[in-house]
């Protein structure tokens, strides 16, 4: 990339150089023809010549011309109007000072020269056609080549016409490159610009992903934490307070009273050891050990001891290892969803189902107990504000599952909460 914008810069370097020595032939190139052609005029006079001092006076007006136009006011090049008007009056003064003395056609080949600065493109043809017909005339010796001798001078027209014609045709494929080079460094310059916008526009919108990503982590994480917190220490908590309370109405009773402190404390230990796994985001202990249905049975039996509710688990299909994420899910739903029939249902039986399908794994939870109005109040809400549903749902809709709750007031509730079944490890 370095080399080709060297290579670019050195050959417009060049190409600027080469059009400032251009301008300056340009501007110095008449006043050499007609300084030439005087000199030749006075030392070598041409048969039927005009005076010299008519001649002399025609070339002075032919100088002071071309130095008004083109010397003194070199911002008109670009009035292409003004421009016309002068080559006009250059060609004009060519061909008085060519029939005035045949010398003078080396002032008159400046028409070529000039044809290309200052005339438009349709104009062109006809200036290097009058002058190529001025330059014809001055080499077959001046006006009277035209009627003494009519097809030299013709051969010495075409021979300038083609002469002229091919330099134009070269000038006007350079003009064009020219053009065409001037409209891509223009192009380039704005893609240049267009770019430099956009790696501004990206290194802000990076700037802009970085600090949401940084936020959705940080957003992420704090739900997890407030899942876990609720899962283990509120649900802990909860239920030491169940036990004490039961404690406390039973302290007459040596042997129930012992049970309940026993439950409380195992509780305690319990949910402790839980929220540390959860702060350094490890499985639950029971899948540590055990494959997702022994876990759930062995919720089930903890839970059934805990509330004196009878608690059934069963498994359909064929058990299989499930990404531990998913087996996480699944088990902290049964767990919410076994706490929300101890804190409102009154219910006498619980059902868990563990089903195992070909793309889903789906777990049922089923209860006796009060239910309610779906309608009117899907989510039962915890003491406190609540986070129970929302938790579950939160969870399985993270792994890509669903959660559908029924109840009717009278009739109990069922809960479902349903996953793909991503494949995991040995279990």
């Amino acid at each position: 990339m370095s080399g080709d914008a060297m290579t670019d810069s050195g050959g417009h370097d060049h190409l600027t150089s080469w059009r400032e020595r251009e301008a300056s032939l340009y501007r110095v190139f008449p006043y050499g023809g007609l300084a030439l052609g005087t000199v030749l005029a006075l030392v070598a006079p041409a048969p039927r010549a005009l005076a010299t001092a008519p001649t002399l006076a025609i070339a002075l007006a032919a100088g002071c011309w071309v130095a008004w136009f083109i010397t003194l006011h070199p911002g008109w090049q670009s009035r292409r109007g003004l421009m016309t008007v002068y080559y006009a009056g250059l060609l004009a003064f060519a061909a008085v000072l060519v029939a005035a003395n045949p010398w003078y056609g080396f002032f008159a080949w400046v028409g070529y020269t000039h044809a290309f600065p200052v005339l438009r493109t349709r104009w062109r043809i006809a200036g290097v056609v009058t002058t190529a017909t001025l330059v014809a005339t001055s080499q077959g010796g001046g006006l009277s080549v035209v009627t003494s001798h009519l097809p030299l001078w013709l051969v010495l027209v075409l021979f300038n016409l083609v002469v002229a014609g091919s330099l134009s045709w070269f000038a006007m494929v350079a003009e064009q490159e020219d053009a065409r080079r001037k409209r891509l460094m223009a192009e380039l310059g704005e893609a240049n610009r267009q770019l430099t916008e956009t790696v501004r526009e990206n290194a802000g919108l990076h700037a802009q992903l970085l600090n949401q990503a940084r936020e959705a982590g940080v957003l992420d994480e704090r739900q997890r934490m407030a899942r876990e917190i609720h899962d283990t220490l509120a649900q802990g908590l909860t239920g030491i307070i169940t036990q004490l309370e039961a404690a406390e109405q039973t302290r007459d009773r040596s042997a129930d009273w012992r049970r309940h402190v026993d439950n409380a404390l195992a509780l305690a230990r319990e949910s402790l050891t839980e929220a540390r796994r959860s702060v350094r985001a490890v499985r639950p202990e029971t899948l540590e050990t055990a494959r997702l249905p022994d876990a759930l049975v062995e919720l089930g039996g903890r839970w059934s001891a805990l509330n004196g509710v009878r608690a059934d688990v069963a498994t359909t299909g064929t058990p299989r290892p499930l990404h531990p994420e998913v087996e996480v899910t699944l088990l902290r739903a049964a767990q919410e969803a076994l706490a929300n029939v101890a804190r409102h249902a009154a219910a006498s039986r619980v059902g868990l189902t563990l089903s195992y399908m070909t793309d889903r794994v789906t777990l049922d939870v089923r209860d006796d107990g009060t239910g309610f109005d779906v309608t009117g109040q899907p989510v039962p809400r915890e003491p406190g504000g609540g986070y129970g549903l929302t938790a579950m749902r939160q969870r399985v809709t993270q792994v890509g599952g669903e959660v559908a709750v029924e109840s009717e007031p009278g009739s109990g509730t069922a809960i479902s909460a349903s996953v793909p079944a991503l494949p995991g490890g040995a279990g």
